[in-house]
């Protein structure tokens, strides 16, 4: 495939437009940057609709490795110079592979497991939200739900603090009411938090369930 060397070229637009919400909603996709965040993408079974590559900026074999393995699945493959990759980035020093990605959606009934979640209200940080992907990792956590609005599950700094975790853990997207409900029903124990309460959470001993 030939190698894109223009900013205007419709396709190059088009990627560089999934930086703001409204392309994002219209599209149902969003942009993954990165070598090591587009490999979770694809070893989670995400849909990638294409990936873009400066062949100038690839150096590491992982880089390699991971163009050869899209390849076998026959995702489209977009080269283009390294200017246009510099347009693409969300940041400065590309790093030389950001990809197209389908969004997915979960539901309650999409859950396999939920023996230990985390409930955000209203999140307005997007890299916290994305920490905090990360750390469920870390501590085995099985899901996280967004509740009544707040920072969209795509934003590109969401997707770059998970650090790879959002394509791990389903992150189901609901009303703070609808969350209760489904939470009593299955008889978890609910814990809120708040930086001006009188118990220590330490002090707590889940029930069995928890949530």
């Amino acid at each position: 495939m030939d190698i894109l060397t223009s900013t205007a070229n419709p396709f190059i637009r088009q990627v560089r437009a999934l930086h703001q919400k409204k392309a994002r909603a219209e599209s149902g996709a969003f942009l993954v940057e990165g070598i090591h965040h587009v490999g979770e993408a694809l070893e989670a079974g995400w849909d990638v609709d294409a990936i873009v590559y400066a062949p100038d900026l690839l150096t590491s074999a992982f880089a390699k490795d991971l163009l050869a393995r899209a390849a076998r699945l026959e995702l489209r493959l977009q080269p283009v110079s390294p200017a246009v990759m510099e347009s693409l980035a969300d940041k400065e020093n590309p790093q030389g592979i950001p990809a197209v990605v389908k969004q997915k959606r979960f539901s309650f009934s999409n859950l396999k497991s939920a023996a230990r979640t985390v409930a955000l209200v209203s999140p307005q940080d997007p890299g916290n939200v994305g920490t905090i992907l990360r750390t469920m990792d870390a501590v085995n956590a099985d899901a996280l739900f967004l509740l009544d609005g707040g920072v969209e599950l795509f934003h590109p700094t969401v997707v770059r603090a998970s650090m790879g975790t959002l394509f791990w853990k389903p992150v189901v997207q609901t009303s703070f009411d609808d969350f209760v409900s489904w939470a009593r029903k299955g008889g978890w124990q609910l814990i809120g938090t708040s930086a001006k309460a009188d118990v220590d959470y330490h002090t707590l001993i889940p029930q069995t369930p928890g949530c």
